[in-house]
């Protein structure tokens, strides 16, 4: 009897344990009303049993992404705005500030707004002095995709017509947010038929403290890169590959972000005195990668950015200044927020050294970014 006792606690505390392993995602999805153009978004929660995820079918943008920090405390780690339209508003301003979005079909600048491809000229959308960013004022972030939740997730989908933008081809392209345990995972694909350029990633703003009333100076970084690109003053890639040994680029150990951004180093000027700069990863673009680790020392918060990309644009929110209201009407400062951008190089159509953004008919674009949360 006492044999079979034991049998059954073991089956008990093994069923237990399987339970939480296996735990599902809760996924819900409800109306978040009417864009200012009468367009109907719709909000996507994903639940899961360490982070809360809140995303819109409204360009992809993440609204809130809530993770636990030492204490167990809840708390929203993404700058933004209370509702959607608060995010269509910015989105059509003269400075849109793409606060988590998807962006396409280039993240990032391509210089002059121009690239040539199999020996014809495409011109671009300018929305950034002479460059073109993010995909330009119409891009990726500016459109209501299709959606459906899926298992542990939500799946949006958007067909980029020939020449939206500038670009060639019919584009197809799917995103799929998917929360587990720990993990936020962005998946990314596309197909195309022409050949074309694409450089996918989401452009989040994060604060690890949860909240935007405190600057990300004291959160320790590091970044697995030997190399970043340097930039000119248009913030366009020079073509060179920099070691970052000596400079304050070397996050190759943690260090403060605040501890050197204000150091007497011409980058660092060009990046409107803080780093706004993509970063080479070693090892990046062949397989799941870490490419960096973000650190509050306060709350024990950790993010690691894992992905199967080449480069990530590191950017401290140099171009916030105050005048941006965001979440409960606080105003975001600059160095409110950091973004890591998982991505190809920027402007690489106009950059044949660089890894090739080209994409053909009859190929798959795939790429992944995993959000990894835990606290120390």
């Amino acid at each position: 009897m006492r044999t079979l006792k034991l049998v059954v606690a073991a089956f008990i505390l093994f069923a237990a344990t399987l339970s939480v392993v296996d735990a599902k995602t809760q996924v819900s999805k409800r109306s978040g009303g009417k864009l200012p153009d009468g367009s109907s978004v719709d909000i996507y929660t994903l639940k899961g049993d360490k982070l809360e995820l809140e995303v819109m079918n409204y360009g992809g943008f993440m609204l809130s992404l809530k993770v636990p920090d030492k204490s167990g405390k809840m708390e929203d780690v993404l700058l933004g705005f209370d509702d959607p339209t608060g995010y269509y508003e910015n989105n059509h301003s003269k400075s849109a500030s793409f606060f988590c979005p998807i962006v396409g079909r280039y993240a990032n600048r391509v210089a002059h707004a121009k690239f040539t491809l199999n020996g014809k000229e495409y011109h671009l959308a300018k929305n950034n002095g002479d460059n073109s960013l993010h995909g330009g004022p119409n891009g990726f972030h500016n459109h209501v995709w299709d959606a459906k939740i899926i298992a542990d997730g939500v799946e949006l989908k958007y067909l980029s017509k020939d020449g939206e933008e500038g670009y060639p081809g019919n584009l197809s392209v799917t995103v799929r947010y998917v929360v587990k345990g720990s993990d936020l995972k962005i998946e990314y694909a596309a197909t195309t038929d022409q050949d074309t350029v694409l450089n996918l990633t989401s452009h989040g703003y994060f604060n690890l403290s949860g909240q935007a009333t405190s600057t990300i100076l004291n959160e320790q970084l590091k970044l697995n890169a030997s190399k970043f690109t340097p930039v000119d003053a248009g913030l366009i890639p020079t073509g060179e590959l920099k070691p970052v040994a000596g400079t304050p680029f070397d996050f190759l150990a943690p260090h403060a972000v605040g501890e050197r951004i204000n150091a007497n180093d011409e980058q660092l000027k060009l990046g409107h005195d803080g780093y706004d700069h993509n970063f080479v990863i070693d090892g990046g673009g062949k397989s799941l990668t870490q490419a960096a680790e973000v650190y509050d020392p306060a709350n024990g918060r950790v993010m690691q950015v894992l992905t199967t990309e080449p480069g990530v644009q590191f950017y401290t929110g140099n171009f916030l200044d105050g005048t941006i209201k965001g979440k409960k009407g606080v105003p975001y400062v600059r160095n409110a927020a950091l973004c890591l951008e998982t991505q190809h190089f920027p402007d690489s159509p106009n950059h044949p050294s660089f890894p090739t953004t080209t994409l053909k008919p009859g190929q798959k674009f795939h790429s992944e970014t995993v959000y990894r949360f835990s606290v120390r």
